[in-house]
């Protein structure tokens, strides 16, 4: 044994081994009747290192030899901890005290020996880091609620037990636990944050009755006192009582209405950030659970909050003052870089988010920060970095409070100290280890000014007139229209300034409170300086003011410009060139957080990415929360709506791509709806199954014509659907406890999925829902079964309707409907039909619609609905399907214009140069279209900026159908 400790101690430097060989000369005696009683040696292999990097280990050892020898008899130093054991083992030892002083006792001896397994097991190197801040969180958690319960029980002899005035039922104390505590991450020698609240006012029922009030503010000064004092034995942990409601001037303990009124009504900022991490370590859990309950709303708000930002800003200026104060720079908590960065980090996104992401309502930081790298709030490289200096400096606090089981975050200052530091974190010397420490902070500095450092700086007063001056209208008038003029306003500077004047005098403005006020007053000399910058600059500031206006009472939405250049800049560009995206943003104010990235205007997701990304936004909505699934249904439409938006004015999209891409969003969100919609259906009456002949499980479907049948979907376009059903032979019902017939279960699944689609919310609506197309029309039933929709198709169907299935595709709902919807469709197609019964019915519907629109002006022309527009087109492509499609069935394989005009001349149909023509005017009409749009313009241009496409359009109409306009002209 002596040769393995001397060469053990020839590896500690020797500024440290002299003090660890002294001890071990006294100790050896002890470390043999332990090694004679122990199966297994490692404990003392690791002894000399783990006494070298901490002064209180081996003071522990060398005075109390029988905690070392009891750690190593039982195992559990070499162990780490099962589920339950660690309380277990508190509550055995604590036993049942018969006085306050044996419980003090109690409490610090089985702490003593915690302490002494938890910082062994570290330093040693068999504990990670995970452990140790698991091992003494719960170590906290279980010696407060043992010396809760022992005093909860002698304070109901004494005075009767506490009940509640309205409930009639016994009232506990609940300790909540916040800071590291609360989120599991207790340090080696932290102090606690705790507070005490109760379920209920009320009084004690004993001889000596007191209020609820009185009985737990002495029961709470009882805990704090067993656990706070320091005796000839120590402390078991220092407890702070801070973050109590209104700090050290507010009651001990607090009822849960106070509690709940009190955040409402005072809680502020930072009482927002303590509350990420409350949890119940102790006393009545169950109640504790239903007061986190209440707080939840305080702490997680609904919307956005930017402001945020702003709030943790000042809480870390605040603590650099007073490091300042007190001279202290290398703090590895407060200090630039330190623990408390990597907090504020996640932290703030939580305050930001965590209302409307539930998976970051998380306590641990490595667990939010690793929920925002997979939501791209963070980027991999910040996740990875952060993690790593996380787990490096919290070692690093560890290490450093083990050495004398203080409670210090400063590096130490002594040669001798920092080498045991330097040595207790596995490096030879301190330069090497202050080189990765540093290089960890700098790191974490670096994210956190990212996050935090205001994008406006700390700019210094302005000596010189500026557009702040202008909005504060501080100077006078000719001198504010000449600096509007040189920022960029020009001849247009006065009319601005009376647009400025009249928002600062309206109600809008003036309606604000005092914080909402004082962000227009800062964002407003930023939007003035970017809008001069814009093509259009008047317009444009307009057009933001507008959108001021509307979220001006939501003033997280300032903060949120205010924070984020790169959201302020896209804000006022997009809204200067489209005041359709202006004024979707105004009003779906959310999609403002869009813009803090750089909307991608290159890449657009495919219809499984879509799917996926809507999946896991509903997947945090509780299955029964319909106003909660209908507002992620539209936040998701809303975002993708706008990125191709954005697109089709930023670099242009050919109308293909709007098309196709703004048809995914609606069939990712229709087959969202439906699944949703049949879901909630379900649970009521279960599951529809055929009782006699058909399938097992007959399912539904949607069917979409018109636009979104033919993937050419534009800004704001109402969507043309039907329902349809597998019918079964011998009837059928649910087999749920409330059975319906199936046909009227379909029914249901098709009402609520409208309900879900037209709803109006605060995020408006996702789509008009257009089903004249059914089945005898408006007339007809909602749903419809395959065999009746064959039947009608068949024999009493229209010509027009017949045309209309030309543009027809299922988009959402079960894969049989949506086969066996194919095979009547192409039967319907692929008849022969009638050449000039055809043609006459064509024209007839084409001139009907004609003459029901108004008239415009001479040298406009309607895209749409002019002679050679988009329908006369649209009618020559049905046309041509209908007539050519019994001989070529590849004609039925697309359900877009262009697609089928390929088609057409691939097989010969149409001669090249006819196909060039139509596809050509076709693609020029949609993409006017879709800017007419965007710019909130009708469907009219000027003929001349359409050429002679027109022309030659309508001279293929009158080809095309010539045998009809001569019989008519003969009539």
């Amino acid at each position: 044994m002596e040769a393995d400790i001397t060469q053990q101690l020839r590896r500690i430097p020797e500024p440290l081994r002299g003090p660890v060989a002294q001890v071990w000369e006294s100790f050896a005696g002890e470390a043999g009747a332990i090694r004679g009683q122990a199966g297994r040696d490692d404990w003392l292999q690791s002894l000399p290192a783990v006494w070298a990097a901490s002064e209180f280990v081996m003071r522990t050892c060398e005075r109390q030899p029988a905690v070392l020898a009891e750690l190593v008899q039982s195992g559990d130093l070499y162990n780490r901890y099962e589920p339950g054991r660690l309380a277990r083992r508190i509550v055995s030892g604590l036993g049942v005290p018969d006085s306050e002083a044996r419980l003090k006792s109690a409490l610090r001896r089985l702490r003593r020996r915690e302490m002494l397994r938890v910082a062994w097991r570290d330093l040693a190197g068999w504990a990670d880091l995970a452990e140790v801040m698991a091992t003494l969180s719960e170590l906290a958690d279980t010696l407060v609620d043992a010396a809760l319960g022992w005093l909860y029980a002698q304070a109901v002899k004494k005075y009767g037990r506490p009940t509640g005035a309205h409930s009639g039922e016994a009232v506990g104390l609940t300790v909540l636990g916040l800071g590291k505590l609360g989120g599991r991450e207790l340090n080696f020698s932290s102090d606690i944050d705790l507070i005490f609240f109760y379920a209920e006012e009320g009084e004690t029922g004993g001889e000596r009755p007191l209020s609820n009030h009185e009985f737990f503010i002495r029961l709470a000064r009882g805990l704090i006192n067993a656990l706070n004092e320091t005796t000839e034995e120590g402390f078991v942990f220092r407890v702070d009582m801070r973050l109590r409601p209104n700090g050290n001037s507010g009651p001990m303990a607090l009822c849960f209405d106070a509690a709940e009124l009190y955040y409402q009504t005072h809680g502020r900022e930072w009482e927002r950030y303590a509350l990420i991490k409350a949890r119940v370590v102790a006393g009545d859990r169950e109640q504790g659970e239903a007061l986190l309950a209440r707080l939840h709303p305080f702490v997680y708000r609904k919307y956005l909050d930017y402001g945020a930002i702003e709030a943790v800003r000042g809480l870390k200026r605040s603590i650099h003052q007073e490091l300042r104060r007190k001279g202290i720079e290398d703090n590895i908590k407060l200090g630039p870089g330190g623990i408390r960065e990597i907090e504020f980090i996640g932290q703030a996104f939580q305050l930001i988010r965590g209302g409307r992401e539930p998976a970051l309502q998380a306590r641990e930081i490595l667990t939010v920060l690793a929920r925002l790298g997979e939501r791209a709030y963070l980027t991999a490289q910040a996740v990875e970095e952060l993690t790593a200096a996380y787990v490096f400096l919290r070692d690093t606090e560890h290490r450093l409070q083990m050495a004398h089981d203080t409670q210090t975050h400063v590096l130490p200052a002594s040669p001798v100290e920092r080498l045991r530091l330097a040595f207790a974190m596995g490096y030879e010397d301190w330069e090497t280890f202050l080189a990765d420490l540093r290089f960890h902070m700098r790191k974490v500095h670096e994210h956190f000014s990212q996050v935090f450092v205001s994008p406006q700086g700390e700019a210094a007063e302005e000596t010189e007139p500026g557009l702040a001056a202008v909005w504060e209208q501080r100077l006078d008038e000719s001198l504010a229209v000449q600096v509007l003029a040189e920022a960029g306003y020009g001849d247009e500077a006065a009319s601005v300034l009376e647009l400025l004047r009249g928002f600062r005098a309206g109600h809008s403005y003036n309606a604000l409170d005092t914080e909402g006020r004082r962000r227009v007053d800062v964002l407003m000399p930023l939007l003035l300086g970017a809008a001069a910058l814009s093509p259009s600059p008047r317009t444009t500031l307009s057009r933001l003011i507008k959108l001021l206006e509307s979220i001006g009472r939501r003033s997280a939405y300032l903060a949120l410009l205010i924070e984020n250049p790169m959201a302020l800049s896209q804000v006022v560009k997009l809204s200067g060139a489209s005041p359709w995206i202006a004024d979707w943003i105004a009003q779906h104010p959310l999609l403002l957080d869009e813009l803090v990235a750089p909307v991608d205007t290159q890449v657009f997701a495919s219809r499984e990415q879509l799917s996926a990304e809507l999946a896991r936004h509903l997947e945090e909505v509780a299955e029964d929360d319909l106003e909660r699934q209908m507002e992620v249904l539209r936040e998701f439409c809303n975002v993708h709506v706008l990125r191709v938006a954005a697109a089709d004015i930023g670099p242009g999209l050919a109308p293909e791509q709007v098309g196709t891409q703004l048809s995914l969003i609606a069939e990712v969100l229709i087959q969202a709806s439906l699944d949703l919609a049949r879901r909630a259906v379900q649970r009521r009456h279960g599951r529809p199954r055929c009782t006699g002949g058909g399938p097992e499980r007959p399912g539904f479907a949607v069917i979409a014509y018109g636009k979104l049948g033919g993937r050419e979907l534009g800004h704001g376009s109402d969507v043309d659907v039907i329902f349809l059903y597998e019918p079964c032979t011998g009837g059928g019902q649910t087999d749920g406890p409330r059975p319906l017939a199936n046909e009227t279960f379909f029914a249901r699944v098709g009402q609520r999925l409208i309900h879900l689609l037209t709803t109006r919310t605060t995020g408006g609506i996702l789509y008009e829902v257009d089903m004249r197309l059914r089945p005898s029309g408006q007339s007809g039933p909602l749903v419809t079964s395959l065999d009746a929709f064959r039947e009608y198709q068949l024999r009493h169907a229209w010509t027009w309707e017949h045309q209309a299935l030309v543009r027809a595709r299922p988009v959402a709902g079960d894969a049989a409907v949506a086969r066996a919807f194919a095979r009547i469709r192409r039967e319907i197609l692929c008849r022969p039909r009638d050449e000039a019964g055809l043609k006459r019915d064509v024209v007839a519907m084409r001139e009907k619609m004609r003459a029901a629109r108004p008239p415009h002006p001479a040298g406009l022309f309607n895209l749409k609905h002019d002679r050679g527009g988009i329908v006369d087109i649209e009618f020559m492509v049905q046309y041509w399907v209908l007539r050519r499609a019994h001989e070529h069935p590849a004609l039925i394989e697309y359900t877009d214009n262009v697609h089928i005009l390929k088609a057409l001349g691939a097989a010969g149909l149409l001669d090249p140069q006819r196909v060039r023509l139509l596809v050509d005017a076709y693609t020029r009409y949609l993409s006017t279209e879709h800017h007419l749009k965007l710019m909130v313009a009708g469907p009219l241009v000027r003929r001349e900026t359409l050429g002679d496409l027109p022309q030659q359009v309508a001279a293929v109409w009158d080809e095309t159908f010539s045998e009809v306009h001569a019989a008519s002209a003969k009539a």
